[in-house]
């Protein structure tokens, strides 16, 4: 299981590594102000890179040598590319077949082999990739599922901790933050004892709210609507992410696809920052009135990797 001392010494590792994402003062129409992560400015433009480093930098020497599989709709495949690259690890990654455009030649401009699955047609993502390290005893690099990465992905809240107390005068009260498969969220709750951690997802991919609610995991209906929300198309959480939202009695909310645009507009206007929109989710839920603040209210932006065309379009419709 992931624990704090794990998160803790992923933060002491990420910090080695990269420089600190901006914490960014945002009013919001009507006067509150919130502080927003910008993990969109990461190397690989989302914040799995934290987890993918941490992972992968504490694979043995011979695990190193048989490469590692993981499973991604874009971002998570990105930050495994870049930390294989740099350690010198062959990464074959499953992605979606209509996962972005932008999204897949990145992850292959970085040197990892795709493997791609049928996601509209129903083919399960994680059989394919037991199936990939079954063939060749290759380390599986879950996205959300695996302790490495919870943790790695919870270092963003303890920059985000020493950041707030610099310039807000105290550790954050509330963190609001996109939620796919649970592994961000997760690693939050680890790395802020102290703050309520808010799950965001996309209205008919909500199946972590509703695994919090009732008490057991629950999947995304088979009749789940079109989002643009690629990065948090999930279809159930994992048993490791759940036992830790649990424990912290997390409550998840959704949105909707006009108040992810609105929130992808505003963060383009007021902050000058080009969101996703799974990465703009947590911002959406605070800018429809869905998640009061206080003054140390955050919210995670997690990602950037936005097709120009579609992002220039919404933007002119918004």
């Amino acid at each position: 299981m992931p624990t704090r001392a794990g998160v803790v010494r992923a933060a002491e590792k990420i910090a080695a590594l990269l420089p600190q994402t901006p914490l960014l003062p945002l009013e919001l129409p009507g006067g509150a102000l919130v502080w927003c992560k910008a993990e969109s400015l990461q190397p690989v433009g989302a914040f799995k890179i934290r987890g993918a480093w941490h992972r992968l930098s504490d694979l043995t020497d011979e695990e190193r040598q048989r490469g590692i599989v993981a499973v991604s709709s874009g971002n998570h495949a990105q930050g495994v590319a870049w930390a294989a690259r740099r350690l010198g690890i062959a990464a074959r990654i499953v992605m979606p077949n209509d996962a972005p455009a932008v999204k897949l030649e990145a992850t292959r401009a970085l040197g990892a082999e795709i493997v791609l699955y049928d996601r509209p047609g129903g083919e399960d993502r994680d059989e394919v990739a037991l199936r990939l390290t079954a063939q060749s005893g290759a380390t599986l690099v879950h996205a959300y599922g695996d302790p490495w990465v919870i943790e790695g992905q919870g270092s963003c809240g303890v920059e985000l901790a020493a950041q707030m107390e610099c310039l807000s005068g105290g550790t954050p009260t509330r963190v609001v933050t996109p939620c796919g498969g649970g592994g961000l969220a997760a690693g939050l709750a680890l790395a802020l004892p102290n703050a309520e951690i808010v799950p965001v997802e996309p209205e008919g991919w909500d199946d972590v709210a509703r695994s919090l609610e009732s008490g057991t995991i629950q999947r995304v209906s088979a009749g789940a609507p079109p989002t643009a929300c690629d990065a948090l198309q999930t279809p159930a959480t994992f048993p490791i992410n759940f036992a830790v939202m649990m424990s912290r009695g997390l409550k998840g909310i959704s949105v909707t696809e006009a108040e992810v645009r609105a929130a992808q507009a505003l963060a383009f206007a007021r902050l000058r920052l080009v969101i996703e929109p799974g990465g703009a989710a947590g911002l959406a839920a605070v800018l429809a009135g869905k998640v009061p603040t206080d003054g140390r209210t955050a919210i995670v932006l997690s990602g950037g990797n936005v097709d120009p065309a579609a992002f220039a379009a919404m933007i002119a419709q918004t």
